[in-house]
């Protein structure tokens, strides 16, 4: 199986300070769906692993979350893709959970869901938190400038190795170019 794990906020849509709270302040990114859907007519598994404290911090519930993906189901599908599962940690920083990344838990539950290993699966997120869990895993971890990205190629704190890209177009323009 070919495998793709991408974070939500900052790589599919516009991510805010403030929280993506409903499915109107969900706006893809540009170019971002239909590169979803171009990974599966490759043949891509496409799977989202997304912290989204908001639950925790009660700005949000559930029943909008599963809205909020909902909506992006529907655009990625009006575009000819789609995403094959969400994983979400609905956690705080506080609750000390395995879930939230950077820890791998969300990363390790895609790899029982699909009975896979993930090494040398790409995790494109926009922050080191992504980085961080993807390197935990043994997945090929790959930054997006959108997003918090670009702050993270400013801070200085990237590690060395990971790949870093525009965003999702570029990605998939750069991966679908080696295969």
């Amino acid at each position: 199986m070919k495998l793709i794990i991408l974070d939500r906020d900052g790589v599919i849509n516009y991510d805010s300070d403030e929280f993506i709270k409903s499915p109107d302040e969900w706006v893809p990114i540009p170019g971002s769906l239909e590169s979803i859907a171009r990974l599966n007519r490759a043949g891509y598994t496409v799977v989202v692993a997304s912290n989204q404290s908001g639950v925790g911090r009660g700005l949000f519930d559930l029943s909008t979350l599963h809205q909020i993906h909902e909506k992006m189901q529907r655009e990625v599908a009006r575009v000819g893709g789609k995403v094959d599962a969400i994983f979400f940690c609905p956690h705080t920083p506080d609750d000390h959970c395995d879930c939230r990344k950077p820890k791998p838990g969300l990363l390790l539950d895609v790899a029982k869901k699909f009975a896979c290993e993930l090494t040398g699966v790409p995790a494109v997120g926009d922050s080191l938190r992504d980085i961080e869990a993807a390197q935990a895993v043994g997945a090929k971890p790959v930054l997006v400038r959108t997003g918090k990205g670009g702050e993270v190629v400013k801070s200085g704190k990237l590690p060395a190795g990971v790949e870093v890209c525009d965003d999702l177009v570029a990605f998939v323009d750069a991966l679908l170019v080696k295969r």
